[in-house]
């Protein structure tokens, strides 16, 4: 067991890989009486076209990560679910584009229920009729979707954006990929990305991080898995410019919804670099968009947005895109101001005292998000994954400087890499 110290917040995390290649990390939260824990993945939506080892490429249908996750829960003797509730625990799981992550949080029985989750996610069930029965569920699913306008708009800006790269597909997949799904090819997923050596084990709250790692040696020492070679992911080359410049999709709405979105023309970064892009980006987001922003008052006094406005920053080393918008009376004139205001901020750079107004809250919110066992669950996977350190990022922050922030405002604000979504009521 290993101890690695963060002395610029305060916190000791623990870590331990196993024989069997699973990391373990502990991040002990003295006084704090809930624990949260999450068994990750590194396999979601876009990781449809790979090979382990040697081993020649296959391709599998769109969908298949979600799918693998909804029946992961399902066992001969019932669903996982009850079992957690009956430890008072609650349980849950989700996939992203780039990872499957399988949680609970309790406040007893904690080492009952690691022991429950790392169990059911070792222990696949897959029947030919339980694989036939879920696919109603997913196609059910994918229907509802379908008719959110939240998520259409959201993913609609995606598919304007990407030509090739599955991160444009829909992380469900479709009805028609999902009906070439079987019990064998989800067999062949499972054990090439559910293999320790591609998922890590992480627990925070109000646990011992010795008392963890002697469980998890033991059920791992339990158990017997084969060695396996590295797993290569492989993506059809993506052009740089956007696919669609602008989409428009027709739903029974009351108020338009306007999203437009930039995407990256550099691709390949990791670790450090990656992670210096992401906080910088997200900075210079906040600094010309956030609700403190001149622009955002003077859209919201004029009606053309509401709390719904936002922006976000989604970046990984194989692709990176930033997200602006939310609900509006006129997207035209949306679109027309938000432009206006990035040329004008183009032209004239950042505001200094915005960007660090900018930059204390968002030292602010990372350090909150610090007290909640739940909020660095939901994150530190999502940096390791990527070959950084979550603890890094304050540091990150605080380090990011206006002249970076004005530098990448010019590299990202390429109106050739602008793609809009829209959903808007039928005729408007």
């Amino acid at each position: 067991m290993e101890a690695l110290t963060y002395p610029n917040v305060e916190e000791t995390l623990f870590y331990e890989e196993m024989p069997n290649g699973l990391k373990v990390y502990v991040l002990p939260k003295e006084g704090f009486q809930k624990t949260y824990a999450t068994f990750s993945t590194k396999y979601g939506s876009v990781d449809n076209h790979f090979a382990v080892g040697e081993q020649p490429l296959i391709k599998v249908p769109d969908g298949i990560a979600h799918f693998l996750e909804h029946k992961m829960f399902e066992e001969p003797t019932g669903d996982i679910f009850a079992t957690f509730a009956s430890q008072g625990a609650s349980a849950n799981a989700f996939t992203s584009f780039d990872r499957t992550v399988y949680l609970f949080s309790a406040t007893e029985q904690i080492h009952a229920n690691l022991e429950t989750l790392i169990n059911f996610v070792q222990n696949p069930y897959f029947t030919t009729e339980n694989v036939e029965k879920e696919k109603g569920i997913i196609e059910q699913e994918i229907n509802m979707y379908r008719d959110n306008p939240d998520w259409r708009v959201y993913f609609g800006l995606i598919d304007a954006l990407y030509h090739n790269h599955p991160v444009h597909i829909d992380i469900a997949g479709t009805v028609e990929s999902i009906r070439q799904i079987d019990k064998d090819t989800l067999y062949q997923c499972y054990e090439t990305f559910y293999h320790p050596s591609n998922m890590i084990l992480f627990v925070v709250g109000g646990v011992k991080a010795e008392e963890v790692f002697e469980l998890v040696r033991s059920n791992q020492a339990s158990k017997t898995f084969d060695q396996q070679g590295p797993i290569k992911r492989s993506f059809e080359e993506e052009p740089v410019s956007v696919k669609i410049p602008r989409q428009v999709i027709h739903l029974p709405v009351s108020l338009s919804k306007c999203m437009l979105g930039f995407k990256d023309k550099v691709t390949g970064l990791v670790g450090a670099a990656l992670l210096e892009q992401e906080v910088v980006t997200k900075l210079m987001l906040e600094t010309l968009l956030g609700a403190s922003s001149k622009l955002y008052q003077d859209l919201y006094d004029d009606g053309l947005i509401s709390d719904s406005f936002g922006q976000e920053y989604n970046s990984t080393t194989d692709y990176s895109f930033s997200v602006i918008g939310g609900d509006t009376n006129d997207p035209d004139e949306l679109l027309n101001r938000v432009k206006q205001g990035i040329l004008q901020a183009l032209d004239s750079g950042l505001e200094p005292a915005a960007f660090e107004r900018s930059k204390r809250k968002k030292i602010g919110g990372y350090l909150r998000m610090l007290n909640s066992p739940e909020a660095i669950a939901g994150e530190f996977t999502r940096y390791r994954f990527r070959d950084s350190d979550m603890f890094d990022v304050l540091s990150a922050y605080e380090n990011s400087t206006l002249e970076q922030a004005n530098a990448r405002l010019r590299e990202h604000f390429d109106f050739n890499q602008l793609a809009v979504s829209i959903v808007q009521k039928p005729g408007a």
